[in-house]
């Protein structure tokens, strides 16, 4: 008889022990599950880093990793003892063991990650989404008819990698001066709502960053608060990947009865409240994550999802996506919602997958999830927005470039006749072409740079 594609085996979350770890080998469980201790814990160098693994991995991992953050990291390092302590969660690492990590790959990026050939994409941008020249007030981008994308701050608790944001989140590196938000929060609050009590046909807010977690809570409260009061709008999303890298802070008594205040709210009049969180890897899935999540429940929030980014390295298998889905919606109440192709920002060619891999993701993940839970793969398209990846209009293999349609206006393309029935091009990395759509583009960047 043969077997399944797939075996679903049930796999209940542990807290991964983070004393085999040298430098907390005398962390109290209290210290751990506490948020300031985590977040004043946080490693955010080199030096760090080797504090807490003492002699586990060998120099030239520390090498690595210091080539990588001066000459192609676009996110500064910052990890929280929670999410270091889910790489390689099962025994104490070692350098070979840490290398192959999926979560270190794109928490911990190092130069030999990279796809050196083609660390850009020729056609990568610092805000590949255009996000910023969205902007109707600061941080506050109208991209699609009925929604807008408030970015409250520019940090979070802990940095990825692969940020799409890396034009704006997180400290300047070597490689990428960062924009800088320039209003005082109260100001940039008060326009954020001045513009959605302007526009009547807005509905939906994501309250987003930066991180949400890392917004002092009588800020954010009082924000989500003067939302609520904004009869036209219906849904408040917000994101925090802290849910899962930093879930001590979904904990603390101060925030649980805040959102408790904020999802009474919502609820009386007729808001839907969900949180978004961001995990990638069903390693990241610890009882405190599931705790956390349930606390928000529990308090009101109507659903806790998840967003994730398809990432080679880390999750771009059939195994490792179904493994992610069970986990989060079995074991730690959290809906598994989205899987993004991450975007074509510098330096993330090694992370990206071409459509053709995603859609048959998508393909060979149906049938094992309930309906509901079965999550959708899309591919964010520059001038465009999130589509399902098959949805394409055409897709040339060959070179690795797709078109897409849209049908509605972003907030910069008003007056421009011709915004639905342009075709926008989205790139496959060039790695996964065939030779001769390799040597295509090797023949584009010369004759470009010969002009």
């Amino acid at each position: 008889m043969n077997g399944q594609p797939y075996d679903y085996r049930r796999r209940p979350l542990a807290e991964p022990d983070w004393t085999r770890f040298p430098g907390w080998k005398h962390v109290t469980t209290a210290q751990w599950e506490s948020a300031q201790w985590q977040r004043v814990n946080c490693v955010k160098n080199i030096k760090q880093l080797r504090a807490v693994l003492g002699e586990l991995l060998d120099d030239r991992f520390y090498t690595d990793l210091e080539t990588d953050q001066q000459r192609l990291a676009t996110m500064s390092m910052l990890v929280t003892p929670q999410m270091l302590n889910t790489m390689v969660p099962d025994r104490t690492p070692d350098t070979e063991s840490f290398y192959n990590d999926p979560i270190r790959r794109y928490m911990i990026p190092v130069a030999t990650d990279r796809d050196l050939a083609w660390p850009s994409h020729p056609h990568a941008t610092r805000d590949s989404l255009h996000e910023h020249d969205m902007w109707v007030a600061e941080g506050l981008t109208h991209r699609y008819p009925t929604k807008v994308l408030a970015e409250l701050l520019s940090t979070c608790p802990q940095y990825c990698g692969h940020c799409t944001r890396m034009d704006l989140v997180g400290n300047s590196t070597p490689t990428v001066d960062k924009l800088k938000l320039t209003l005082k929060p109260v100001d940039r609050y008060d326009a954020h709502l001045a513009y959605l009590k302007a526009h009547p046909g807005v509905r939906d807010v994501v309250v987003s960053g930066g991180d949400v977690a890392n917004v002092p809570w009588k800020q954010l409260e009082s924000y989500l608060m003067g939302i609520l009061s904004v009869p036209t709008v219906r849904d408040i999303r917000l994101a925090t990947k802290a849910l899962m890298g930093l879930p001590q802070h979904w904990l603390q008594p101060d925030v649980v009865e805040g959102m408790q205040r904020v999802a009474i709210t919502a609820s009386r009049r007729g808001v839907n409240l969900a949180v978004h969180t961001h995990v990638n890897h069903v390693n990241s899935l610890t009882p405190l994550v599931a705790r956390a999540a349930q606390t928000l429940l529990e308090v009101g929030v109507r659903d806790v999802r998840n967003q994730g980014v398809l990432m080679r390295g880390v999750n771009a298998t059939t195994e490792d996506l179904l493994d992610l889905c069970f986990g989060l919606q079995g074991e730690a109440g959290i809906l598994p919602y989205y899987f993004y192709m991450c975007d074509m920002i510098p330096n993330a060619e090694h992370w990206r997958v071409p459509v053709w891999h995603a859609q048959q993701l998508q393909h060979d993940m149906m049938g094992y999830l309930p309906g509901y839970a079965t999550p959708r793969i899309v591919c964010d398209v520059p001038f465009v927005g999130k589509r399902w990846v098959h949805m394409l209009a055409e897709y040339d293999r060959e070179h690795g470039i797709s078109y897409w349609t849209k049908n509605y206006r972003t907030s910069i393309e008003q007056d421009d006749d011709e915004a639905l029935s342009k075709l926008h091009a989205y790139y496959d990395p060039i790695d996964t072409l065939p030779e001769s759509g390799q040597n295509w583009w090797r023949k584009q960047v010369a004759e470009e740079a010969t002009d």
